[in-house]
């Protein structure tokens, strides 16, 4: 247990499984309290609060479609109603549908950038004036799909990119206001969302991304919490508008060799 975030407020967006589970109970157990948002499981979003609270740190659930403007404004009138502040926002969750680029549809489309790209603008919106006199944080999490092309990902890459040049304008007109902006691009991270776009190619594709990988192992969501951590802490106070790959080094090799496609 630690002090690194004593007293701060973080809302993680996606945050009942995965990486945003990892960084929940890592601001946790460094002192911040949590709002835990998610789109439908309760159960998981449940676990990861009582997870949160056995470390001493207050959980508050929030369950919202990032694809509803309605219910992103609801989340953050409740934490304006049991907060009257926020410090940290991360702009964790996404989603979307793995398709090439001739099966791509409007509505494919359509819902991928409202989760990832129009639901962070909102929400940035309505944190800023939770944040003005803190120090605030904002932290979006892309991938090596906005640089690299990737199997059925042109949906979720294009957005990614997207998300990363939003990232840098949130730098650009936040930071007069003592407000810092910063993108985490993971590599390959071993969660349940990697294993359904792997498919029954999982284990090939995983063994693929390890031989090109110079630290020898897929990116874990707790590296990306742990770097989430130093972004909402007062050590990276002079840190803003960065794109930061967290990938162990797989983007300066030829991260893409044809023995893992599927």
């Amino acid at each position: 247990m630690g002090e690194t975030l004593k007293g701060k407020k973080a809302l993680i967006t996606g945050s009942s499984r995965g990486i945003g589970k990892e960084t929940a109970l890592k601001f946790a157990a460094e002192g911040a309290d949590i709002l835990i948002h998610y789109r439908r499981e309760d159960e998981a979003a449940e676990q990861t609060a009582e997870a949160v609270r056995q470390l001493g740190r207050q959980a508050l659930l929030f369950k919202a479609d990032l694809g509803s403007p309605e219910e992103i404004d609801a989340m953050f009138d409740y934490v304006q109603s049991e907060w009257g502040q926020l410090d940290i926002l991360i702009a964790n969750a996404a989603a979307t549908a793995f398709k090439t680029i001739l099966e791509i549809k409007r509505h494919h489309l359509e819902k991928t950038y409202q989760v990832v790209v129009n639901s962070t603008l909102q929400a940035v919106q309505r944190a800023v004036p939770l944040m003005e006199s803190r120090a605030g944080r904002v932290i979006t999490v892309s991938s090596m799909g906005s640089d690299f092309t990737l199997p059925r990902y042109a949906n979720l890459g294009s957005a990614k990119a997207a998300l990363e040049s939003l990232t840098r304008y949130f730098a650009t007109e936040l930071g007069p206001k003592g407000i810092t902006a910063n993108c985490i691009s993971p590599g390959v991270v071993e969660t349940d969302s990697l294993t359904f776009y792997a498919g029954d190619r999982f284990k090939a594709f995983k063994n693929g991304v390890i031989s090109k990988t110079p630290l020898g192992r897929l990116t874990q969501p707790d590296d990306v919490a742990n770097l989430s951590l130093f972004l909402a802490s007062d050590a990276s106070a002079f840190l803003t508008g960065q794109v930061i790959r967290l990938d162990g080094g797989l983007t300066i090799n030829n991260h893409y060799p044809p023995e893992i496609e599927f």
